[in-house]
């Protein structure tokens, strides 16, 4: 019996599909080629991170970016935003326990965004200290932000300290919290006024900023160079820095 012969138009098709598989294994190549590299550590261009000052060449300490409000009762309220633009001008070590102090939290901080209905947040590290004798009372609810000519009041507070709920202090204790405000909140600006209890203070934009924005500057020249903490330790310390507690 003699063998079959092909049909012509079979292929004429299978040819044609295998030129096209090649085509398009060829392109999917090329895509491949071109793409950016996934490098570990390598920032996505969305990611608004991507364009903040490195972490690692700021000399800056904590109380130079915090507020003291002196409340009536000998409490001593300090407030410090946890702001990536702000953080990063601190030291290493004060920035990386700031840095961690929010990351341990943020699925608890998210949380609490989304059951608010914001797409993002503001977190600040409040902390209450007692200097006077005895046992002194705060009231933890009574912090208002005033930013740009709005009021910001916490969508909701994260202790951190055992006891902050009692919302009372001995003498030399510290009771301290996350406080989690509307995201719109902008550090950047210096119409900032914080008000706790009754107490405001102003000094964010005429003491606090200037001296973030000189650090910015600071940071960007030592970045530039390459000089890391080390050198950065031998820069002066910004005008009215305060010692920490």
């Amino acid at each position: 019996m003699s063998a079959a012969v092909p049909n012509v138009s079979t292929i004429a098709s299978t040819i044609a599909l295998a030129v096209a598989l090649t085509a398009c294994a060829g392109a999917t190549s090329g895509a491949q080629a071109g793409a950016p590299p996934t490098a570990a550590g390598r920032l996505p261009t969305d990611d608004p991170s991507a364009t903040l000052l490195p972490a690692g060449f700021g000399t800056l300490r904590q109380d130079d970016v915090a507020l003291r409000v002196g409340l009536v009762g000998g409490v001593t309220v300090r407030l410090i935003p946890l702001d990536e633009g702000v953080i990063r001008l601190l030291s290493p070590d004060s920035y990386r326990a700031l840095h961690d102090l929010q990351a341990g939290r943020s699925a608890q901080l998210a949380e609490i965004a989304r059951r608010f209905g914001y797409q993002k947040y503001s977190v600040w590290y409040v902390s209450f200290f007692g200097s006077e004798q005895g046992e002194a009372r705060f009231s933890p609810q009574e912090v208002i932000i005033t930013n740009a000519g709005r009021d910001f009041r916490p969508l909701d507070i994260v202790p951190l300290t055992p006891g902050f709920g009692e919302q009372r202090l001995r003498q030399r204790s510290t009771q301290s919290a996350l406080y989690v405000f509307d995201g719109t909140l902008d550090v950047n600006q210096s119409q900032l006024t914080v008000t706790v209890e009754t107490t405001p203070d102003d000094s964010w934009g005429n003491v606090v900023l200037p001296r973030i924005e000189r650090e910015r500057a600071l940071v960007r020249s030592r970045a530039a160079r390459g000089a890391g903490p080390a050198a950065a330790k031998s820069v002066p310390p910004a005008p009215g820095s305060r010692p920490l507690d």
